[in-house]
């Protein structure tokens, strides 16, 4: 039985400083509460030890001295995960943030890139040659929680998911060891590292490849709340015939106070169409122009921007911020008639607060041409995620926006497909939504791998798959 504790010995801390080059935090050092912080405010966890890597001897270092004291261990990369694993109470925290290495290769198209980064930091230096890969919709979130997930983002459906661009993985598993996985060596881990999340071991760096990526065209079209139901009806339909170098979502969500946009709507929910072209202009003003006629929206953002204009467009807002509480329940979905659509209309009515929002973003294209059984991610023909997501900052809110999450989820499902995306199973969700996300057939093999890599569920702190 893995145990809580307050501390380690130090007569036992003392003998892993000689043998570790970053730092270790524990709950007396003056740093200890700003490092133990996560991106969701909901999150207090106390870890016993905060072990800041400096590089692949550390991750060993530290996996060998969490054995040898029986003790919890969480793994933090971005520290953005939705239910907090990145942290825990009374173990070690195995932080990979300080591992920052990146080396781009702009003859081969590759990256190589060390698992504290974020999708910032990887991006500006991809950047500085005019490439880029499919890397989520927040900035500041860590590259390889994303990517073990799967890696939905603005480039998905020319791209394919971040996992269809990884190359190989370097690990290091419950035992001790650094292994490899790609194609040619051991594929059976590379298959479950590819969605299966961190289950089998802590991934310390990533080789990706890449893709011609530099100014973008983006298209935002803003509508007023009461149409939401007309707009979502719309974008069901248009979004099934947009091209491959197209992605889009919907959300319904508090509105900027853009000076296009009329004073009454600024701050209140409504409802935008987001759009992202990659190719030439005269290609994506013919895209967008289905998007531009319908309504037409009260105000709109047309215009070309650098990649990393767009991926950083939404960390500043309070979804994607640190310092809020967050909880978020999402769904699969195939297609909404009316009644789903009313549904969902009549949750984000009762929504408690502005700080409540939906979204659908539509997948297919290059995501649905991998085959199902090629990587672990599920479900690639399903054509839209969708999610309900609150966030909050006084703590006396928090009940009523999990609540509304929750029951909004509820409500939906009836409307739905199986399933959900995995990185964005919340804390407290039981843990059977794990087996409906992966379905019965790649939740066997993906048990199987985790008998073979970590039979004692050694990391368990994830959107766990039991051995």
């Amino acid at each position: 039985m893995h145990q809580d504790r307050a501390r380690f010995p130090q007569a036992a801390l003392d003998s892993l400083r000689t043998s570790f080059r970053g730092e270790l935090i524990d709950p007396d050092h003056g740093r200890y509460d700003a490092a133990r912080v996560v991106w969701n405010a909901r999150i207090d966890k106390r870890p016993a030890l905060i072990a800041r890597c400096a590089g692949v001897a550390d991750v060993l270092a530290a996996v060998r001295f969490a054995r040898e004291h029986d003790a919890r261990v969480a793994v933090r990369g971005g520290g953005h995960d939705i239910a907090g694993n990145g942290v825990c109470d009374g173990g070690i925290v195995i932080d990979l943030s300080p591992m920052k290495g990146v080396r781009v290769d702009p003859a081969r198209r590759t990256v190589r890139a060390q698992a504290g980064l974020t999708w910032r930091e990887l991006d500006h230096e991809t950047q500085a040659f005019g490439l880029a890969t499919t890397g989520g919709q927040c900035s500041a979130t860590g590259i390889a929680g994303v990517t073990l997930g799967g890696g939905i983002g603005w480039l998905m459906r020319q791209h394919g998911l971040t996992i269809d661009n990884l190359l190989s993985v370097d690990l290091v598993t419950a035992d001790g060891r650094l292994v490899t996985a790609s194609a040619d060596e051991n594929a059976d881990l590379f298959w479950g590292l590819r969605g299966g999340g961190g289950n089998f071991g802590i991934v310390t760096e990533l080789e990706l490849r890449l893709h011609p990526v530099e100014q973008v065209m983006v298209a935002m079209l803003f509508h007023p709340v009461e149409r939401f139901a007309d707009v979502l009806r719309f974008y069901q339909t248009f979004a099934r015939t947009e091209p491959e170098r197209m992605s889009s979502t919907l959300i319904q969500i508090a509105l900027p106070p853009m000076p296009t946009l009329p004073a009454r709507m600024h701050g209140v929910p409504g409802v935008i169409l987001a759009a992202c072209y990659n190719g030439p202009s005269a290609d994506a003003e013919a895209a967008f122009a289905p998007l531009r006629a319908f309504g037409p929206p009260a105000a709109e953002l047309v215009s070309p921007m650098p990649y990393t204009v767009l991926q950083s467009m939404f960390d500043t807002a309070p979804a994607g911020a640190y310092g809020y509480g967050q909880c978020i329940r999402g769904h699969y979905v195939s297609t909404l008639g009316d009644d789903g659509i009313e549904a969902i209309a009549a949750q984000l009515r009762a929504a408690p607060s502005p700080l409540c929002l939906f979204e659908i973003a539509h997948l297919e294209g290059a995501i649905a041409r991998v085959g199902e059984d090629e990587t672990a991610f599920p479900r690639r023909k399903t054509p839209f995620f969708s999610m309900f997501q609150s966030s909050f900052q006084d703590p006396a809110d928090a009940e009523r926006h999990i609540r509304w999450t929750q029951d909004a989820w509820q409500a939906m499902k009836p409307f739905a497909a199986e399933g959900v995306y995995v990185n964005f199973i919340d804390a407290g969700e039981p843990a059977a939504r794990v087996q409906e996300t992966y379905g019965e057939a790649k939740m066997k093999r993906l048990a199987a791998l985790k008998r073979a890599y970590d039979p004692t569920n050694f990391f368990r702190l994830n959107k766990n798959i039991a051995p």
